[in-house]
């Protein structure tokens, strides 16, 4: 089980210093509000760049047809990572969509339903900190823009360890830092100016997506992420930065 937080103990929410024990309450507080059209804020806040990153994502999982393939897709409560994953592995592949959040995982068995990928899914509601699964229970893990709203990360990526089998492969696709001079000002100014105005526009909440944007900065650095991955047991861990440094997908095996 996860440790109860020390009293001392703080952590970001956004651009804000908070007790570490209150995070995930508030995290939870946010995607409640944004559920419902969580995937058509993606569409508008990239310019649908977020499907092209998510099939690089699938492409470099690269699920076996050839016999069983247990997947587990964290933070995927609505499904998006986890169809993309049912569809290139096929039948023989079962993906566990995991999210702490109601909502979304509601949103995502909907979804599931109507494109007829129920029997390949199953949807579970639980901490990314303390999975409640055995010890090498999956031959991938993938976590997309959700990570960095995990309290604990570190405790995050033990879990994802403990979890895979051996030879099993860690994926994440996550917010990075722009490395293309001229983007990142750009960007800047799209990410505080304008993304909080859509959200507000589409769904009448402009506070969850100020919220995002903050994270966004707030997460380590891409060689930064790299080195906790290892510092998790991973080997071969690595990143690859797409559309400028605007995300990237780092990986680890377990060897």
């Amino acid at each position: 089980m996860t440790r109860p937080p020390e009293n001392d103990e703080t952590t970001h929410f956004g651009f804000s210093s908070v007790p570490l024990g209150e995070k995930q309450d508030r995290v939870d507080d946010v995607f409640h509000k944004v559920a419902a059209r969580y995937d058509l804020m993606n569409d508008l806040m990239s310019g649908g760049l977020h499907r092209l990153w998510k099939d690089r994502l699938v492409t470099l999982v690269h699920p076996s047809r050839r016999g069983p393939f247990h997947h587990l897709d964290v933070a995927g409560g609505t499904g998006d990572v986890a169809f993309r994953i049912a569809k290139a592995g096929g039948a023989p592949t079962h993906v566990t969509v995991l999210d702490i959040n109601a909502d979304m995982l509601e949103v995502g068995k909907t979804r599931a339903a109507k494109r007829d990928l129920s029997d390949q899914l199953t949807f579970v509601e639980a901490n990314a900190e303390d999975l409640p699964f055995p010890d090498k229970s999956f031959d991938a893990y993938t976590v997309a823009f959700g990570i960095r709203n995990v309290p604990r990360i570190e405790k995050a990526l033990s879990e994802a360890y403990r979890v895979l089998k051996r030879g099993g492969r860690f994926f994440c696709l996550e917010f990075s830092q722009v490395d293309m001079p001229g983007l990142d000002t750009i960007y800047d100014a799209y990410s505080f100016k304008l993304i909080p105005a859509i959200g507000k526009a589409v769904t009448g909440e402009a506070e969850p997506y100020q919220y995002l944007v903050e994270s966004i900065r707030n997460f380590p650095e891409a060689e930064r992420f790299r080195d906790m991955i290892a510092d998790a047991g991973f080997q071969r861990a690595s990143f690859e930065r797409l559309s400028g440094g605007i995300v990237a997908i780092h990986s680890g095996w377990k060897l």
